[in-house]
């Protein structure tokens, strides 16, 4: 059994990370009310935009001559060039969400041959330029952006740069990762293709394809996508960086209530020994001054 002393200083120790613990508790609870506002605000935006342009494309003629459009048929699977849009969170501390993004992105990128990295958040950024100084991957070191507190600018910003690389030929596909909230309690890490523009990479069934009559294009269908494509990845990015930001204070959330709730359970156990240890020292010491006065 450990002495007084070495219990009262993880005693001590305990109390020290559990003020630690639950004040960024209350720092991601602040956080989470925030970011839940601009969730709710985004979500309805967030999927109305996808069911319009789900809409839009079912509309387009099938021979429109759009850049967005280019499937690039004539590149087989193994030489296509991909690039991942890849958002992680700034700090740890958040249980698993960003273990489960980074797996996630891993399981897709295992499946190809020619991988361009675009990490958003300090701890996939370093964690993927380790895999850079192995030699394992290609990560764009000069594609810096916080995921705290999410802005449409910088929406614009990442969405203008994918739009220049898929027009340019560096990149055939662009997918973005992060993480959906489903409830207070489950996350779920998602992948999705925005480029290039296809029906099929907005559906989740078969129900989801609206199907219309020829519709009307003016001036032209590909006029219109001009201007709606950068318009529509903006919302698109804008939209998962806001749930990614929501999911992750409230993955922390829950994992500061976790660790509060444990140092609890431990300061308990440890004033059990505690006392265990001070009664005992008590009886040595009253036995060995019945033995003195005998």
């Amino acid at each position: 059994m450990a002495n007084i002393s070495e219990i009262r200083d993880r005693i001590k120790s305990i109390n020290d990370i559990m003020k630690i613990t639950n004040a960024m508790y209350l720092i991601s609870s602040s956080k989470l009310k925030k970011a839940k506002k601009d969730l709710e605000a985004t979500e309805p935006y967030f999927n109305r935009l996808i069911y319009a342009m789900r809409s839009i494309l079912s509309r387009v003629p099938e021979k429109v001559n759009m850049r967005y459009f280019d499937q690039r048929e004539d590149r087989k699977a193994g030489t296509r060039k991909k690039a991942f849009i890849i958002i992680t969170a700034d700090k740890g501390m958040c249980g698993s969400y960003n273990h489960n993004v980074i797996k996630t992105a891993e399981t897709a990128m295992a499946q190809c041959n020619h991988v361009h990295l675009y990490v958003m958040g300090q701890l996939g950024r370093m964690y993927f330029q380790r895999k850079v100084r192995e030699g394992e991957l290609d990560v764009d070191t000069d594609f810096i952006y916080t995921t705290q507190n999410p802005t449409l600018h910088r929406a614009l910003k990442i969405a203008e740069q994918m739009l220049k690389l898929f027009e340019t030929g560096e990149v055939d596909d662009v997918y973005i990762v992060y993480t959906k909230m489903i409830n207070s309690m489950v996350f779920e890490p998602k992948i999705q293709q925005i480029l290039p523009l296809n029906v099929n990479n907005f559906v989740s069934s078969e129900n989801d394809v609206t199907k219309h009559h020829e519709a009307t294009f003016y001036p032209t269908p590909e006029a219109v996508m001009e201007h709606l494509t950068p318009n529509f990845m903006k919302g698109l990015i804008y939209g998962a960086m806001v749930e990614s930001f929501c999911s992750e204070q409230q993955a922390r959330m829950s994992a500061m209530d976790s660790a509060t709730t444990s140092a609890k359970d431990m300061l308990h156990d440890l004033s059990l020994q505690y006392n265990r240890a001070r009664q005992a020292a008590i009886t040595q010491e009253i036995t060995e001054v019945v033995s003195g006065a005998s």
